[in-house]
């Protein structure tokens, strides 16, 4: 709760103090001192940690939040509870009556930055609030951090079963994990997406929300809605109900792209292929497309096709094919050469079939890149992810230079298709 998620999200939102206490004798301590540091003694409600849970999941967090566990029979379990709904960033105080050295680390540890111990005395309070208001209004590590071009890439799979989702999943992962980037990973296959399945997470309802009513997609929807893989990724997916058609005009996913857009350093979109024909519009501020595809002939030919529409309707964006479950004996339906020379460029990733690895990554939940360090296939992804950072920031460069009046907009998309692979000769 003290670690914020969302970099150079302002305050301006959230009220700087709010209370939840369980009796009147703990309201009346409390007041004073609020007051005494410039806060509003009406923010002090009653109810304790239930009522907190219960408003903040309805509105934004305070800068700090004082919560009374008195009446809490779990107070680890239900401050777990509160950082669901707790907006990140927000300094927790908890005060309660067990007097217990080990939830107190535990209490700690779990995110909050103090324990109280009632009955408490006036300068314990005065204390307490004084060092939550200094920890928030310290400089935050990523705050310093230099601002990096966003990266938005697609993910699309030529054929179904071609392991789309398998390369998504392991690309977000790399861009959080070896490059450092916050990552948001967005699966827009609503009824059977696996995306938090390989990452062992649950869904959540938040794209199934967002689908059902866009209006409610701001910044905090967003923080509330994502589920965390871990400190650098998180993800929104869906597994919506077979019975259940959601109907949209794509207006929410691109809200959903346009917010992680602002919350995160990169963006990668599970794209399925129908999704381009539905709503060609989500391809429009995508920096690269990874095709996805499988060494057979119905591939080889929608392989054509979808190059074809990228270059009509996403011209702005990097295509890069790859090569997924190439079998590293036997022959494939098509030899590579031949591939290549059907849709006319070079294949420019190819990632070799791993049963084993594959088996292990799904029983421990991880992507193929983190299950399988230092396998032949793990060295494909982190490749792939490597290109892909540096296109965008080559392209970043490229659009700065075009600002400063050194290159003209025909330039720039000039290098950005100097990026791609030239076709292969006929």
């Amino acid at each position: 709760m003290n670690a914020p998620w969302t970099p150079g999200r302002g305050s301006s939102t959230r009220e700087p103090f709010v209370a939840f206490v369980c009796d009147d004798a703990t309201a009346d301590q409390v007041r004073p001192i609020v007051v005494e540091l410039g806060w509003a003694a009406d923010k002090v409600n009653k109810g304790g940690l239930r009522n907190a849970v219960q408003t903040l999941s309805v509105s934004a967090s305070p800068n700090v939040l004082f919560v009374d566990l008195s009446e809490s029979g779990d107070p680890l379990n239900d401050i777990n509870s509160l950082a669901e709904v707790c907006e990140p960033g927000t300094v927790v105080i908890a005060a309660g009556q067990v007097n217990d050295v080990r939830l107190y680390r535990d209490l700690v540890a779990s995110g909050i930055q103090d324990y109280l111990l009632k009955p408490f005395n006036p300068d314990q309070l005065r204390e307490a609030f004084s060092q939550a208001q200094a920890v928030f209004n310290a400089p935050k590590h990523s705050e310093a951090a230099v601002e990096r071009p966003h990266l938005t890439t697609a993910i699309v799979g030529v054929r179904s079963g071609a392991g789309a989702s398998t390369v998504a999943t392991s690309l977000a992962w790399l861009f959080g994990e070896k490059h450092g980037r916050s990552t948001a990973m967005l699966d827009l296959d609503i009824h059977f997406g696996t995306g938090a399945l390989a990452l062992d997470l649950e869904p959540g309802r938040g794209l199934t929300d967002a689908i059902e009513n866009p209006s409610r997609i701001d910044g905090l929807f967003i923080e509330r809605a994502m589920v965390r893989a871990n400190d650098k990724l998180a993800v929104l997916s869906a597994e919506a109900p077979i019975h259940q058609a959601m109907l949209s005009d794509g207006s929410a996913f691109f809200q959903l792209q346009e917010e992680m857009k602002s919350a995160f350093e990169c963006t990668v979109v599970d794209l399925p292929r129908n999704m381009l024909v539905q709503h060609p519009h989500l391809m429009s501020d995508v920096q690269a497309t990874v095709l996805v595809t499988e060494m057979t002939l119905a591939a080889a030919r929608d392989v054509i096709r979808l190059l074809a529409w990228l270059k009509s309707n996403a011209p702005q964006s990097a295509v890069f094919v790859v090569a997924n479950r190439v079998p590293t004996a036997g022959i494939p339906e098509i030899s590579r050469k031949d591939f290549e020379a059907s849709i006319e460029r070079k294949v420019d990733f190819v990632i070799p079939l791993d049963q084993k690895l594959a088996a292990q990554a799904a029983k421990l939940g991880k992507p193929l890149a983190e299950a399988g360090k230092g396998a032949k296939t793990s060295q494909a992804f982190l490749a792939l992810a490597s290109r892909l950072v540096s296109a965008a920031e080559e392209s970043a460069d490229d659009t700065a230079a075009a600002a400063s009046g050194n290159k003209s907009l025909l330039g720039r998309l000039g290098g950005l298709k100097a990026m791609m692979p030239s076709k292969a000769k006929k």
